[in-house]
């Protein structure tokens, strides 16, 4: 038996379309049958690699009674929010109003209307630590259905009423200056963790937006603070289990402080801002761990995320069987001494059950450990090329001497890899997100542009011509998700606009091909005019999106940029590139928001802090005549001044705004720099290039 989900093209749905439960997508024919039958709706939102929905999934869903049970008194409803962040943003505002808390799956009780009038998350099969079954729950809401549909209409009116009645209005305080910005710096150091790095405590997620903030800062104002926590935060990522020590990449998050025992499921955005700050950290600072961890996360994106089209699957799943055949969390990575033996010997499983920290007892479940390493270990693994270094100091002289274990250390690490390589692998999620994806691209192209690696470059550009093949339809307009290269039905929200401009930007800069500047102006065009309000706010959704009882607009970064700040930066950097004073006057606008969240909240508005560091720095222009890939072109794109925009190739040629009338000085190779309307001395010396940008 198979329900509606088997017509669909998520992996999510598809993971239950022989479910018994009588799954309907999102659709108004949904409701229309919650009217017909006059029952509720219950709206069941997750997506594929979580683990927690995995687990409803058993113990409810697949259950041939309550699915029965539920069949009969409800109209189930099963999005995939990865699909449907709108559907998302909307539902799980009104969880977190009406409960404090939230998460997935989220687990929400409509009228035929789409108003919510009951709320959760996970719910068990049985009762469990103060929490109602399921079943319970089902029936419950049943009951007050139908005995006392008067309230369950009242509670629904009230939570929309609530919902319409938010506002984001930030009424023209002007956007952020020098003292917002120091502010929410020094919010930030009172969070932070100067034990083990990052913010605040258990679970802990990757900070990514906000060192890219840090970073930022840094480069502009010289603040070591800034850096040091940067710094100090990705070297204790690196080093835990967080991150993956045989194969790279990152996890979701880390259940403790430490960074020692992830939660881990595997996401394409979280890797590729990673993958972007590792970037930026040794540009800043010279650092091997840094240059390592980038490239490694680089080649994790293409090796186990890129599909057959070009693009970069959503994410690996957290679960996997173990040697006993059971489907459980973390089974593909987790070691024993016993299984370090097994592959190693005697002498190397223990040389390495100590240096990456395995014991008997375990740090994970069932004594199993999750890999990790020391500084001791981290000297060992660098490998960084002295002609490929930054013009900079390294950042810890304990991470980047040189260890004598290297050789030894490599040869362990190849050898658990390749046993690894046979246990059964986790399931991948093959959607092809278009706002994952721009992230993506920018990361590619940068490192593949900072560590002379042209297959990632590559890699970034087949990734960009699929969006442009398969997401982009006419008049500029995006679709959300594609499948093995086929366009999906659901419209592009914010966030698909701005991080796919974003990965434009990044590529025109690296390429020097035109194109992409152009691509990226026509979808932030489609921003400015379909998700833009008064005030200079913005929109999740198009203003002729499907109706919801409430418009989604949030400004704050979550997992991801939001696409509030993420646009702000985008129409910043296209407009230093074109001069476009539309563009401009957007940015400006959407970032007074940061003016208002950064100084209390600096956190969660990292990415608008980071676009906030770029538009007070200028962002600087360069134009560089010449070749691209020659010695000023890469001299720019080292440049560490924020956000600073990048445009390479022939003298006057017509492929960027900023090479009209840029001419060669004494027949050589000539870089501009110029920010607020005004131009250096033209230049010919990259090291005179590289002190202009912060270098």
């Amino acid at each position: 038996m198979v329900n509606r989900l088997a017509h669909t093209t998520s992996p999510y749905l598809l993971q239950h379309a022989d479910n018994p439960v009588d799954w309907w997508p999102w659709s108004p024919e949904a409701f229309e049958e919650a009217r017909r039958r006059d029952v509720p709706v219950l709206l069941s939102v997750g997506y594929a690699s979580c683990h927690w929905c995995h687990v409803m999934a058993h113990e409810s869903f697949e259950d041939e009674t309550l699915a029965a049970y539920l069949n009969e008194r409800f109209v189930p409803v099963k999005v995939d929010r990865e699909e449907r962040p709108d559907v998302d943003a909307v539902y799980m505002e009104a969880v977190q109003a009406a409960t404090g808390q939230g998460g997935w799956p989220m687990t929400v009780f409509l009228t035929a209307d789409a108003e919510p009038f009951y709320f959760g998350t996970y719910f068990p099969p049985e009762p469990r630590h103060g929490m109602a079954s399921f079943r319970q729950v089902l029936e419950g809401v049943s009951v007050a259905w139908t005995e006392r549909r008067g309230e369950v209409a009242e509670v629904a009116g009230h939570i929309v009423s609530d919902l319409a009645g938010r506002s984001l209005a930030h009424g023209g305080q002007g956007v952020p200056d020098e003292s917002d910005l120091g502010r929410a710096l020094l919010g930030l150091t009172r969070e932070y963790d100067d034990t083990h790095g990052g913010f605040g405590g258990a679970p802990k997620f990757p900070p990514s937006m906000a060192i890219e903030f840090l970073l930022r800062h840094h480069a502009r104002t010289g603040s070591e603070g800034a850096l040091q926590m940067a710094a100090d935060s990705c070297a204790a990522m690196a080093l835990g289990g967080i991150y993956d020590q045989l194969g790279g990449g990152f996890a979701r998050y880390a259940v403790d402080r430490e960074w020692t025992v992830p939660h881990f499921e595997k996401m394409l955005y979280d890797n590729a801002l990673l993958c972007r700050v590792y970037a930026h950290l040794w540009r800043s600072t010279g650092s091997g761990l840094a240059r390592r961890v980038a490239l490694e996360t680089a080649d994790f994106l293409v090796r186990e995320l890129r599909t057959a089209e070009g693009g970069f699957a959503s994410a690996l799943d957290a679960d996997s069987e173990d040697a006993e055949g059971r489907h459980v969390e973390g089974a593909f990575y987790v070691w024993t001494p016993e299984q370090l033996r097994e592959v190693l010997g005697e002498e190397d499983g223990a040389f390495a059950a100590a240096r990456y920290g395995v014991t008997e007892k375990g740090t994970f479940e069932e004594g199993a450990s999750v890999l990790r390493l020391d500084a001791g270990t981290a000297r060992a693994a660098e490998d960084g090329d002295p002609d490929d270094a930054a013009p900079a100091a390294s950042d810890s002289p304990d991470l980047d001497a040189p260890d004598p274990d290297a050789e030894r250390l490599a040869s362990v690490r190849a050898r658990l890899l390749a046993a690894r390589e046979l246990r059964p692998r986790p399931g991948r999620d093959d959607k092809v997100v278009a706002a994952w994806n721009g992230l993506a691209v920018a990361a590619l192209a940068e490192t593949g542009a900072y560590f002379d690696r042209p297959d990632l470059v590559e890699r970034a550009t087949e990734a960009a011509d699929l969006l442009v093949r398969v997401h982009l339809g006419e008049k500029g307009r995006l679709c959300r998700t594609s499948m093995e290269g086929r366009a999906g039905g659901n419209s592009g929200v914010l966030e698909d606009y701005a991080d796919v401009a974003e990965g434009f930007l990044a590529l025109a800069s690296v390429t020097g091909e035109g194109v992409w500047l152009e691509f990226a102006g026509l979808l932030l065009d489609v921003v400015l005019t379909r998700f833009a309000g008064e005030g200079g706010q913005l929109y999740d959704t198009a203003d002729d999106a499907e109706k919801l009882i409430r418009r989604p607009q949030d400004p704050t970064d979550n997992a991801t940029p939001s696409g509030w700040t993420a646009a702000a930066g985008a129409l910043l950097s296209y407009a230093a590139h074109t001069g476009s004073e539309p563009h401009r006057t957007a940015a400006e606008g959407a970032l007074q928001v940061v003016k208002a969240l950064g100084p209390r909240a600096p956190r969660f508005v990292g990415w608008g802090l980071a676009a906030a560091e770029a538009l007070l720095d200028g962002p600087r222009e360069v134009a560089v005549a010449g070749p691209v890939g020659g010695e000023l072109h890469r001299t720019a794109l080292l440049g560490r001044a924020p956000g600073a925009v990048v445009a390479a190739g022939d003298p006057g040629g017509g492929e960027f705004p900023l090479l009209v009338d840029r001419v060669l000085v004494g027949g050589e190779p000539t870089a501009y720099v110029c920010r607020h309307f005004v131009c250096e001395t033209p230049t010919t010396d990259a090291e005179e290039l590289s002190r202009r940008l912060g270098g």
